[in-house]
Formats: C-alpha cells, sequence, structure tokens
C-alpha cells in the first residue's frame, strides 16, 4: 500500500519521494505481466522443448555445449542396459531431396509421388522436425563422418571434377565405430575426395561400394541435350573423357590403400541402374550378416535423386508425377522399404538404429525437375530450405513413436551413435586431438528415452566460409545469408546462382513457427528474445576463434570472415568478446 497517492500537482520532491516509494515498495505491484490495461489472469505455459531459459555446458573444452537432462541420460541409460550388445547402425542418406518431398512431411501423395515405406517408419519412429544438414552434399557427408561442421572438417562445398579436397586427415564415424569392434559397410556415393588419403577404406571403412564423385559428373557432359557443347565436340569430349576423376563405380577395401577397384563404366545407361544394383549390395551384406553377432555400421547413401535422373524403366513414369523426379522418389522409397524388410527377415531390426536422412541438402532448384519444400530457399543456402530435411530415427521396440521439434544436426550423429557402442559424452573428447573440436553432441538420450528431449540449444549455421546465423528454439538470428535470384532473374535460380550478404543492420531475427519463410523479421520487436540468441552466437564466434576454421575446397571471396582475419585482428576481436562479450550472457 502506498502512504500517499502521487497527483500531477505534487511538487518536483513530492514527484522524487512518490517514485522512490513505488520503487521500494515493488512487491506490491499490481500489474507486473499483462497490459498498461491491466495484468493478465492467464497463467502462460511452458513447453518441454523450450531452453532458451536453460544453460548447456561443454562436455569438454573442444566439444560443442549439451543441456544437462540427469533424468532423461538414466531413463535412456536403463533402457540400453537391457540389450546386453552393442547396436547395428543403419544410415539411410538420399541426394537432394527436399523436406516436403515425402509423405511424412506432408508431400508424398500431394505431390505425386507416394512414398509408403518411408511413412511407415516415420510414424512408427521419431520424426525429427528440425533435423538439419548443411547447404550442399559433400559439406553434409563429411558432417555424418566427422561429427564437425563445414567449418571444422574444411570442405565447404561439393568437390568437382578431380578437384582436390577431402576427408584426408580426418578422425571419422567408421574408424571410431571400428575401434568398438563394428564391422564397416559402405554402399553408394561417396563425393568426400578421390585423392588416397579421402578414399573410403582409408577412413575406417572395411568395405565400399559406389562411385567416388556425384551424379552429374558422369552424365551431363555426354548428354546432347544438356552439355551439346561438350557431348557434340569431340576433343571436349575427349577431354572429359580423360579428366582426372574415376569415371568408374568402384569397390574399395584396405587390401589396397592405393586405390579402388574400377568396375563399370557409368554412362548413360549404367546411371539408370545403379540404385538398383547398390540395393542388391545392401541386401547380400545383410543376408552375409544374418547368423554373425559382430555389431555393423550399414552406411547406405543413394544416387537418387540428385540431377540428373534417369530412371530404369520399370520406374519411368510410375510415379502420379510422372516427371523423372517423382519417379526417382518411387523407387528410393521401394529401395529403403526393401532394405528394412530385410533387416527383419535376418533377424537385426530389433537390434539397428535406423536414420533415416531424407536429405544431404534442401533440393537443387536450378535444375528442374526437383525437390520441394515449404521452407525458404534451396540447396546451396542457409535459409530453412536449404538445410532442413526430412528425418527420423527408428529403434523397433526402443524408440517411441513421437514427432520432435528439437534441434537435431547431423553432426549429433557421430557422438550419438558412438554413445551406442560405448563411448558416451564426454569420453569422445579422448578420440580427438585437443585442437580438434568437435560441432556435435550426444543426442543418444534424447532418441531412447520416453518423451525425450534434444540435448542440443543451439544450432549454428554455415555458409561457404562463414559462419551465417544460429538456433535457438524457434527462434533464427542471421548475419550472413543468400539472395537467390539478385543476379539472376531469368530460368531456374537457387542456392548457387544468387549473391551473399554477409551483413545485415544487426537485428534480423525470424520466429520460424510464426515466418517459416523468413520474410518477416521480429528482431526490434522481441529483444528479449534476441539478445540470449545473439549471445548463444558470440559464444560460438569464440569457439571459431579458438577452433579456426580449416578451408579445404571452397568458394572464391572477397571478403574474409571475422574469424579468418589476420592473427593480430582475431586476437583483439577474441578479447573484446572474453572481456565485453554480446548480448546478455546465457543462463
Amino acid at each position: 500500500m502506498y502512504l500517499w497517492k502521487c497527483s500531477g500537482a505534487l511538487a518536483l520532491a513530492a514527484l522524487m519521494a512518490c517514485g522512490g516509494i513505488a520503487h521500494a515498495q515493488d512487491n506490491d505491484a499490481e500489474n507486473i505481466r499483462g497490459a498498461s490495461t491491466g495484468p493478465t489472469t492467464a497463467p502462460g505455459f511452458d513447453h518441454p522443448w523450450d531452453t532458451i531459459h536453460l544453460k548447456d555446458v561443454k562436455p569438454a573444452d573442444n566439444m560443442y555445449p549439451v543441456l544437462q537432462r540427469p533424468e532423461q541420460d538414466k531413463a535412456a541409460a536403463e533402457k540400453l542396459s537391457k540389450l546386453g550388445k552393442k547396436p547395428n547402425i543403419f544410415i539411410f542418406l538420399m541426394d537432394d531431396t527436399g523436406f516436403s518431398d515425402p509423405g511424412f512431411t506432408g508431400g508424398g501423395v500431394v505431390v505425386g509421388n507416394a512414398t509408403p515405406s518411408m511413412d511407415k517408419y516415420a510414424n512408427e519412429g521419431l520424426f525429427l522436425t528440425s533435423a538439419y544438414s548443411t547447404p550442399s552434399c559433400s559439406p553434409t557427408r563429411s558432417t555424418i563422418h566427422t561429427g564437425q561442421n563445414p567449418l571444422h572438417h574444411g570442405i565447404l562445398r561439393p568437390p568437382m571434377y578431380g578437384e582436390s579436397g577431402g576427408l584426408d586427415g580426418a578422425i571419422t564415424m567408421p574408424m571410431l565405430l571400428k575401434e568398438q569392434g563394428y564391422f564397416t559397410q559402405g554402399v553408394g556415393k561417396w563425393h568426400m575426395g578421390e585423392n588416397k588419403g579421402s578414399m573410403p577404406q582409408n577412413v575406417g571403412y572395411d568395405d565400399y561400394l559406389g562411385f567416388l564423385g556425384v551424379s552429374d559428373m558422369y552424365t551431363e557432359w555426354r548428354d546432347i541435350y544438356f552439355n551439346p557443347e561438350v557431348a557434340l565436340s569431340p576433343s571436349r569430349f575427349k577431354m572429359m573423357q580423360e579428366d582426372a576423376f574415376n569415371h568408374h563405380e568402384v569397390h574399395c577395401t584396405p587390401a589396397d590403400k592405393d586405390n579402388c577397384e574400377s568396375g563399370r563404366l557409368i554412362d548413360l545407361n549404367y546411371i539408370k541402374d545403379l540404385d538398383q544394383h547398390w540395393l542388391k549390395v545392401s541386401l547380400d551384406f545383410l543376408d552375409g550378416r544374418k547368423d554373425n553377432d559382430q555389431p555393423f555400421l550399414l552406411y547406405h547413401a543413394t544416387r537418387g535423386c540428385h540431377f540428373d535422373n534417369y530412371p530404369p524403366d520399370e520406374y519411368a513414369g510410375k510415379s502420379a508425377a510422372r516427371t523423372v523426379f517423382s519417379d526417382c522418389m518411387v523407387e528410393m522409397d521401394d529401395i529403403f522399404g526393401a532394405i528394412m524388410k530385410k533387416l527383419e527377415e535376418t533377424g537385426k531390426l530389433d537390434n539397428t538404429l535406423v536414420l533415416f536422412l531424407g536429405g544431404d541438402n534442401g533440393p537443387e532448384c536450378e535444375v528442374p525437375p526437383h525437390g520441394r519444400t515449404m521452407f525458404r530457399g534451396c540447396k546451396g543456402s542457409a535459409w530453412e530450405g536449404g538445410v532442413r530435411s526430412s528425418a527420423f530415427a527408428y529403434w523397433k521396440g526402443m524408440i517411441e513413436p513421437r514427432k520432435s521439434d528439437g534441434l537435431f544436426d547431423y553432426a549429433d550423429i557421430l557422438p550419438t551413435v558412438l554413445h551406442l557402442a560405448g563411448v558416451p559424452g564426454a569420453q569422445l573428447a579422448d578420440k580427438f586431438p585437443k585442437d580438434r573440436y568437435v560441432d556435435g553432441v550426444d543426442q543418444a538420450s534424447f532418441l531412447i528415452a520416453d518423451d525425450g528431449q534434444s540435448n542440443r540449444r543451439s544450432r549454428p549455421y554455415t555458409l561457404n566460409q562463414y559462419f551465417a546465423g544460429i538456433r535457438v528454439d524457434e527462434f533464427k538470428y542471421i548475419w550472413t545469408g543468400e539472395l537467390q535470384n539478385s543476379v539472376v532473374q531469368k530460368g531456374d535460380w537457387g542456392g548457387f546462382s544468387g549473391s551473399l550478404f554477409t551483413d545485415t543492420g544487426g537485428a534480423i531475427m525470424f520466429n520460424l513457427y510464426a515466418s517459416p519463410q523468413e520474410d518477416v523479421s521480429i528482431g526490434v520487436r522481441h529483444i528479449p528474445m534476441m539478445v540470449p540468441v545473439m549471445s548463444a552466437a558470440a559464444d560460438y564466434m569464440k569457439e571459431l576463434m579458438k577452433y579456426p576454421p580449416q578451408f579445404k575446397i571452397g568458394f572464391l571471396s572477397n571478403n574474409p570472415p571475422m574469424y579468418n582475419l589476420a592473427p593480430e585482428a582475431r586476437k583483439a576481436m577474441q578479447k573484446v568478446f572474453e572481456e565485453r562479450g554480446l548480448g546478455r550472457a546465457n543462463p
């Protein structure tokens, strides 16, 4: 209760005194939450997936911070303790498919390519609605294999036509799984470098059959419609035939560390059959493991549906859309379903974690027909459409069927499967040199515990050589991005054909629930949320200064990012962050 009532007639001293009395009696305030017209009676709601008010902690100095969820960890550990053996790992990775292509994300029949197998297992597993790849394929594949985002593994874009750049020198998931007693089988598209140190048999695979590059490297220059300037020029065609990339399907084993055995030449006929051949390889592998108790990793990376799609005769026109892309989606659904059926037939399904990754990036929008996404942007950009993937985790009897919008980065795959293999949490740091940063988060308890929540509070976005933005909860704060039609206004354009902005006015933030197209900034109006998100960005910027990025292969640019400046400037900025920070300190 106030001692007296303030009024306009009071003298200045009385006004000051009145302000002092009001300040001293804050506990008696009647409208601390509501509007100027009065307090609200609504209690409001907290949601279990909200994390912006929580503090995350680094398991080790060279590891990304993790939310502390002791009860969830305990529940997951109790479920895992009943297994008595290490689980198999099956990773199914598609190429250039968009978030909205499968039925379980709202595509499927709606867009003319039914996906009943994908939908079945997504609905029986954990549908990860905020699962993230990188903007393009080689960076994503390398992120899966290293637990690092592109700034730390250094593969910033796909190497093409014999370019150098790859996994050489990396510590990889198959390497670490082999140490834990796993047999490691890879099938399909590689595209993480063709030099000796980057070949599958030298980064941890016991056996790998597939191709080392990417679909269009084998086809576009052969096709008189796509590249007539090459296909109809004998000298240019000969140049491509002699170019320094492997033109064949290959088989790689540790028996030959220097080379992979070349199989069939990949021409405009064999390109149609690759995915069916690779299916047979995976099915034969599973048949061979039927009576073998050794745990295994099966990494199956499809050719489909990267352009150029040449469906085999049995799938041409099979989709309702009757495009080569949708025909490919129908084929990929059949392939996934066949592998899942074989896991069940061989008695392995009950002890296998299945990670379905419905795209190594968003849809490739420069080359139609292509995939679809409900979000802004395409492959090559860090907009949600370029990096949000259709993904789910399935483990019969272990993962409770549900959906979660908790953050999951493809970098999380390595720490998660290593936990299941026997190297949980901070123990993973012992497997890496102290100067090598692990961007992935151990999500084993998120997947396994009933109603588990993500262990990741924030997720950085990278774009070429840039740290471009960060997400916490539904809030995405950005300062570097891509304007897709800023250079090319005619024809098809997407993530690679636009221009980049490397700075904004400083207050661009999106609520991804209210604006999934990222076209309404809320930064200025919702500053109470923007400040802690900015602080999370500053925390990761400090990590980049302490653990500087690698640049093995990237695009030409005139603009080095802050953490790649001259050492003196970098040290000065690091001091600013350490002494003054940016934004409000996280909880």
